[in-house]
C-alpha cells in the first residue's frame, strides 16, 4: 500500500509561506512537549518502501534524479518491514540551493509502521542509521520554547529552513499538530522548475563514502581509507573491505566489518583512537576489537571452552562480522577450518541471532553500580555455563543487588592522554596517583623505583576500598598485565571495577605532550603507545571510553541508572 506524504504546515513567522499554503492550527500544540528541530533541506520528498519508492506523487515516473534512490532502496529494501515506510529528502539533483558536503543523496527525517505510526525521534534515527541512512541535521531540541525557535539563526543562502516535529511518535491524524516548518522567503529561486532542467549533482562530504557502505554499496580501499580520515599511511597495507559485501548485514556492523577488513593489519592499541574522529568512538573501538580479537579463531582451541570464549568475544565483537572477517582474511587451510568449526559453535550457542541472550536480561531499580555489576557478573556466569537464563541471572546476583560495596575506577591510557583531566569529573572519596607518590619520594620522573611506588600506591588502594567509597586508580595500566594487580586488590575487596579508558589519536598525544607541564621524553611515549593494549569489554565490571575532548563517548555494559548516575 502507497501513502500519500502529508502536506507539512507552516509555522505563524515563516516568511516562506504563500496564500495556498497550509498553516498550523497554533503553535500551542507544542507547548510543553519535546520537540526536535531539523534542518529542512531542498530536495525531493521521498518514499521509501520494502518493494519499492516513490516522490510525493504515487504515480511518479523515472527521472535521473531519483535513480541513486532507487539504488538505495534496492540495497535496504529487504530491511524494511513489510506495511513500513521510510520519508526523507532525496537531494541528489539541486535544486535552488546548492550542496557541497551531503552525507548522502537521500536522508531520512520520518519513519512509519504498519500502524501508520511515526517512531519517535530516536527510534527513527537508530532505525535509519541501521539502514546507512542519514538524517537531517538537529538544530535544536528541547522542551518547545517559541523564543528559542524564532532565534535560531539560518544561513538563507545555504539553508531553505527548519522543520519542528514533537520527539515522541504519533499517529497520522495528528501530523498537522505534531510537525511544522519554517521556510525561507522565497525559498524558489530558479526561473525554470529543476525537472526540466540539466541534472546537476550536489556535492557530497569526505565521510559520505562511510555512509555509503552502511547502506551497502561497495566501496574501493582507498575511498574507505580517505573517508575514515587515514589517508595512505604506510607501513600498513590496506585490505580488501569487499568481503563485507556477503555478510547481509547493513549499518554500524557492515561498517565495522568493512573497516576491520581494510585495517586488519594495523596494530589495535591506537586504532580506536585514529578512527574516533571520522566513525564515533562505538564503531571506532569496535573495530579495534573486531582487529585485535579475530586472529583468536584460527587457534585450536578446546572444544569444552569454545563456547565461553567465543560469548566473550561477542562482548566486544559481532560474532556474525567476526567470523566474516576471520574467514576472509585467513593465511591458511588450517585456519579457516578453524574459523569454520569455530562458527558452528557460535550458532550453536545463539550468538548469531541478535539481540544476544544476555541483552534482554534486565536489573531495573537497582542502586547507581548495582545493575551494571549484576548484570556483568551475569553475563560471566552465562559463559562459564552456570546459568541458562534471565530467572537464572537474577537469582544469582541476588548479593549484589543492594550496591553496598566500593567502587575501584581504573584509568587507563598513554601519558598525555587526558587520563588526570577526566578523573576531577569524578566524584571519588580517594584518588591514587602513581606521579604523585613518586613526587613524594623525591622526583616525579624518577622511574628507578617503580617497584617500591607501585606497592605503596597498592597499599594505600587496599586501605581506601577497605573503608568503603570509590577510588581512582590515576596511572597508565598501559596493558593486562600492568593492570592486573590494581585488579587483584579491587577483587579482594570485593569492589565494582570500572575501567575509564582514554582513546586519543597517536599524533595528538604527541603535541600534547610537547605543551604539558611535566611532559614524559619522546621515546618514553613512544614505547608506551607501542605497548598500548587497551582492555577488552568484560575485562571490567563496566568500561567507560573517553575521547580527545575528555567526556565519555561510549559505553560497555551500562544499563538504566548506573555508571554515569554516580559522576
Amino acid at each position: 500500500m502507497r501513502t500519500h506524504y502529508p502536506r507539512t504546515p507552516h509555522l505563524p513567522w515563516s516568511p516562506g509561506a504563500t496564500p495556498d499554503d497550509v498553516r498550523i492550527t497554533g503553535p500551542a500544540a507544542f507547548a510543553g512537549r519535546e520537540i526536535v528541530v531539523t534542518e529542512k533541506l531542498d530536495g525531493e520528498n521521498t518514499t521509501l518502501y520494502a518493494d519499492g519508492l516513490h516522490a510525493r506523487s504515487l504515480d511518479s515516473g523515472h527521472h535521473p534524479s531519483r535513480t541513486w534512490a532507487k539504488a538505495l532502496q534496492g540495497r535496504v529494501g529487504g530491511a524494511i518491514p513489510a506495511g513500513w515506510r521510510i520519508c526523507g529528502e532525496n537531494v541528489y539533483a539541486r535544486h535552488s540551493l546548492a550542496y557541497d558536503a551531503l552525507d548522502g543523496y537521500f536522508y531520512g527525517f520520518s519513519v512509519w509502521d504498519d500502524r501508520g505510526r511515526c517512531l519517535p525521534w530516536d527510534r527513527t534515527a537508530a532505525f535509519l542509521r541501521g539502514l546507512g541512512i542519514p538524517v537531517p541535521p538537529v538544530l535544536w531540541r528541547g522542551v518547545y520554547d517559541e523564543r528559542a525557535l524564532r532565534g535560531l539563526r539560518i544561513d538563507t543562502r545555504r539553508q531553505e529552513g527548519y522543520v519542528v516535529r514533537t520527539a515522541d511518535g504519533f499517529g497520522t491524524a495528528d501530523f498537522g499538530t505534531r510537525v511544522a516548518k519554517w521556510v525561507r522567503p522565497r525559498h524558489v529561486r530558479t526561473g525554470r522548475h529543476w525537472m526540466h532542467s540539466a541534472v546537476v549533482p550536489n556535492g557530497r562530504s569526505p565521510g559520505a563514502a562511510l555512509w555509503d557502505v552502511r547502506s551497502g554499496a561497495a566501496v574501493g580501499a582507498a575511498e574507505l581509507a580517505a573517508a575514515a580520515g587515514l589517508g595512505a599511511e604506510p607501513p600498513y597495507p590496506l585490505g580488501d573491505p569487499a568481503a563485507a559485501e556477503g555478510l547481509g548485514l547493513l549499518g554500524e556492523e557492515r561498517l565495522t566489518a568493512a573497516l576491520g577488513l581494510l585495517l586488519h593489519a594495523r596494530p589495535r592499541g591506537g586504532l580506536a583512537g585514529r578512527l574516533a574522529p571520522a566513525v564515533g568512538m562505538r564503531t571506532a573501538r569496535r573495530t579495534a576489537d573486531l582487529v585485535g580479537l579475530f586472529p583468536r579463531l584460527y587457534r585450536p582451541f578446546p572444544d569444552g571452552e569454545r563456547r565461553g570464549g567465543l560469548i566473550r568475544m561477542a562482548y566486544a565483537a559481532d560474532p556474525r562480522v567476526l567470523h566474516t572477517v576471520a574467514a576472509a582474511l585467513a593465511p591458511t587451510e588450517e585456519a579457516r577450518e578453524q574459523t569454520a568449526w569455530s562458527a558452528l559453535y557460535a550458532e550453536d550457542a545463539g550468538l548469531f541471532e541478535t539481540p544476544a541472550p544476555w541483552e534482554s536480561w534486565r536489573f531495573d531499580g537497582l542502586p547507581p553500580g548495582a545493575g551494571d555489576r549484576c548484570r556483568a557478573e551475569a553475563r560471566e556466569a552465562y559463559a562459564d555455563g552456570r546459568i541458562s537464563g534471565a530467572w537464572d541471572a537474577e537469582a544469582a546476583t541476588w548479593r549484589r543487588r543492594d550496591g553496598r560495596f566500593p567502587e575501584l575506577v581504573q584509568l587507563v591510557g598513554p601519558s598525555g592522554s587526558g587520563k588526570s583531566t577526566y578523573a576531577r569529573t569524578v566524584r571519588a572519596d580517594r584518588r591514587i596517583s602513581l606521579d604523585a607518590l613518586r613526587e613524594e619520594a623525591g622526583s616525579r620522573t624518577d622511574q628507578r623505583s617503580n617497584g617500591a611506588i607501585l606497592r605503596r600506591g597498592l597499599d594505600r588502594l587496599d586501605r581506601a576500598l577497605a573503608e568503603g567509597g570509590t577510588v581512582v586508580w590515576d596511572a597508565t595500566s598501559l596493558d593486562r598485565r600492568q593492570r592486573a594487580p590494581v585488579h587483584a586488590v579491587a577483587t579482594r575487596r570485593s569492589a565494582l571495577i570500572t575501567h575509564a579508558v582514554v582513546l586519543v589519536d597517536g599524533t595528538e598525544l604527541v603535541r600534547r605532550n610537547g605543551v604539558r607541564e611535566h611532559p614524559v621524553p619522546p621515546a618514553v611515549l613512544e614505547r608506551q603507545l607501542r605497548r598500548f593494549t587497551p582492555p577488552y569489554p568484560g575485562e571490567a565490571h563496566r568500561t567507560r571510553y573517553i575521547g580527545a575532548t575528555g567526556t565519555v563517548e561510549d559505553t560497555d555494559g551500562y544499563g538504566p541508572g548506573g555508571a554515569d548516575a554516580d559522576q
